[in-house]
């Protein structure tokens, strides 16, 4: 399936119905009066946010919404049917914006719940509401209110518990395919996964949900290598797992690899910064039989490592000193995906981290905007709900209202 995280389209809720223009006529019974129904209500535009989907793919070739019109009043003082309502399901982590201004509308990471972005249009009144002493024969009725049409951007950040944060061909591929069911393309070549991938990780005490960002560059708080694109689906996740090859043959130094990351990291956001980490030392196996003869313990572990020259080259020691600089050398793991070296162990080092933070609440941002409404989005409205209109409002043939004097009303 293809990913797509971004796309633009066009929605308009439905158009008010006109009231209907009819007077009452019965054999014997005369000057019934006018009797013409109101017009129906567009329909709403809601928004539900679903795990059926994965991405915003559908939405990128069908671009066009549109909410059912009202139906027009009728005589007998018949009111028109409200317009059927439109529901746009999109994926949990949607956030929805006004093209136009680039205002946040809706940020959707509650599943299964509804939300209002446009209300349709009010349905006109029939000539029966237009009745006076003075005026007992009304011929007009108020058209209905347009709908509202309105062009938005909607981005999907992935709602992930942990994401796995690393330089192109790090590991991280092969480590969610192990700890899940997640089967991601693996190959050893840089930028293998062009697009997020998750993963449900069973563990000892917590479950929790994995995502394999695709590799990081320098400069991707900058954009480069599609930076944004891959760093956004880090932030709302609640821990990382910072990935470092242990390859000799890479060319990159860990060192230097390592300051990249949490400088891309924090120069994107201070939040996605600051959250916790963990520190994962992959391809450990290339090493195994030294750390073998190093026995159990991690520091005779990292001393062992320490004295390796292939990795005295890559800037081993220097690593490990702004690993401690960061307060992370507790939370530094040897691992290796192929031979499942050391993998439970980080298992439990971030399962503590998520337990230690507790439960996740998800909760739907709605811009004030959208929740109280205003003249721009939903239309000028009286506290009982409905537009205002006013008794001595008159719509001409081209629906444009005046109001009459009181010499016009005779």
């Amino acid at each position: 399936m293809k990913f797509i995280d971004e796309v633009r389209i066009d929605v308009r809720s439905g158009d008010g119905a006109p009231g209907c223009v009819h007077f009452r006529r019965e054999k014997y019974k005369p000057k019934m009066g006018p009797d013409g129904g109101d017009g129906g209500k567009g329909g709403d535009v809601y928004f539900i946010a679903t795990h059926q989907m994965q991405s915003l793919l559908d939405f990128k070739y069908i671009t066009k919404y549109a909410a059912e019109n009202g139906k027009p009043g009728m005589g007998n003082d018949k009111n028109g049917r409200g317009g059927v309502d439109l529901e746009i399901k999109v994926p949990v982590g949607t956030l929805i914006f006004d093209n136009e201004t680039g205002e946040l509308l809706a940020d959707l990471v509650e599943p299964e719940k509804k939300v209002m972005l446009l209300r349709g249009g009010k349905g006109g009144l029939g000539n029966r509401h237009f009745a006076t002493s003075t005026r007992q024969a009304p011929e007009y009725a108020q058209p209905g209110l347009p709908g509202k049409p309105v062009k938005y951007r909607m981005e999907l950040k992935l709602l992930a518990d942990v994401a796995l944060i690393g330089f192109p061909n790090a590991g991280k591929s092969t480590l969610i395919s192990k700890w899940s069911s997640a089967r991601p393309k693996i190959g050893n070549y840089p930028f293998t996964t062009l697009v997020p991938n998750l993963g449900v990780v069973r563990g000892s005490d917590i479950d929790f949900v994995l995502a394999d960002i695709p590799g990081i560059i320098e400069g991707a708080s900058e954009g480069k290598g599609l930076g944004h694109r891959f760093l956004r689906h880090a932030e709302r996740t609640r821990a990382l797992i910072v990935m470092l090859d242990l390859d000799p043959y890479t060319g990159r130094e860990l060192d230097v690899e390592f300051k990249t990351l949490l400088q891309e990291l924090r120069q994107y956001s201070a939040d996605v910064g600051a959250l916790p980490m963990c520190v994962a030392l992959t391809k450990a196996d290339i090493w195994q039989d030294i750390l073998n003869e190093a026995g159990d313990s991690p520091d005779k572990k990292i001393e062992a490592l320490k004295a390796i020259p292939e990795l005295q080259e890559k800037g081993i020691v220097s690593l490990f000193e702004a690993i401690d600089a960061e307060n992370l050398l507790k939370k530094t793991c040897l691992i290796s995906s192929a031979s499942s070296y050391g993998l439970e162990d980080l298992k439990n080092m971030i399962s503590l981290e998520l337990i230690g933070l507790g439960p996740r609440e998800y909760k739907n941002h709605v811009s004030s905007v959208v929740s109280y409404g205003n003249a721009e989005l939903f239309g000028d409205e009286d506290e009982d709900d409905g537009f205002v209109f006013d008794d001595n409002t008159e719509f001409d043939a081209d629906g444009n209202d005046e109001v009459l004097s009181e010499e016009e009303e005779f």
